[in-house]
């Protein structure tokens, strides 16, 4: 397939089919290579002094910015991180896939 002899529209869905096997794929592999975190439950940070504590110097808004935090960093690490990877392609993916079907036709004149 030669690149000049093809529209944008083309192009554009190509690079949809693209980003959603190589995310997809990457996706796939971190899931069957990572493991879980395993968190302890002992843990300072998830025992109720700890979380007191936090509802006592900073409030209820200091222990759902603590929850928030520890949610988002989990996104990035072990099997977490697989359905970030696949949610973040299959994202990316549509939004071009949109731009590409909604592309106004190409006249004669913008072909050469």
């Amino acid at each position: 397939m030669k690149w000049k002899n093809t529209n944008l529209q083309t192009r554009l869905y190509l690079i949809t089919a693209v980003i959603l096997l190589v995310g997809l794929g990457s996706s796939i592999l971190i899931y069957l290579t990572a493991e879980y975190d395993s968190d302890n439950v002992l843990d300072f940070e998830n025992s109720k002094m700890f979380i007191h504590d936090l509802e006592l110097y900073g409030g209820k808004a200091n222990v759902l910015a603590d929850e928030f935090r520890n949610w988002f960093a989990g996104l990035w690490h072990g099997k977490s991180l697989a359905y970030t990877v696949a949610c973040f392609t299959i994202v990316v993916s549509f939004g071009i896939f949109f731009v590409a079907n909604h592309l106004p036709p190409a006249s004669k004149s913008d072909q050469r």
